[in-house]
């Protein structure tokens, strides 16, 4: 019988997987487990709760109000506020096109212009909102809210 190479466990043949008379019988080791090197590494990005790596969804958990951009009504005030803009960033000194495209740089963003830090009126008041793209909200916004922070103006988005 057959071993592998680096392992020296005992190959099993197995049989073409399409069509047995096109594929004759091909030889294939054991895999006991993951070597090391393809074990899963722990998570490291993101929000931690003490000495564990960061839990799925623990963002959206760690605030209610994150739930509000799953609404169905926040998607739609969304799109208007993108019509309203005529898909145009309002952010960038030179406007430009945005677009739908997940992760995109010049993806569609809604921006509270004033943050709405709870207040639920601020939060879908149409006059507080601008059509943004992603590079400007995740850039530029970030540092406006930064400074703010560090000014003491508020804690955060919340």
């Amino acid at each position: 019988m057959q071993k592998c190479a680096r392992t020296k466990q005992p190959a099993t043949p197995v049989r073409g997987l399409f069509h047995f008379s096109t594929y004759p019988e091909v030889t294939v080791a054991r895999l006991k487990g993951l070597p090391g090197r393809l074990a899963v590494a722990p998570g490291a990005l993101g929000y931690s709760s003490g000495s564990q790596g960061a839990k799925p969804g623990a963002r959206k958990r760690g605030n209610p109000l994150r739930r509000l951009y799953a609404t169905k009504r926040w998607r739609d005030l969304r799109l208007e506020i993108a019509l309203r803009d005529g898909w145009m960033c309002r952010g960038c000194a030179v406007p430009h096109l945005l677009n739908e495209v997940k992760h995109h740089p010049d993806s569609l963003t809604v921006d509270h212009i004033e943050p709405h830090r709870g207040n639920l009126l601020l939060f879908w008041d149409e006059a507080n909102l601008q059509a943004v793209c992603k590079r400007w909200h995740d850039t530029e916004k970030q540092r406006q809210e930064s400074a703010d922070h560090a000014r003491g103006k508020g804690e955060g988005w919340v």
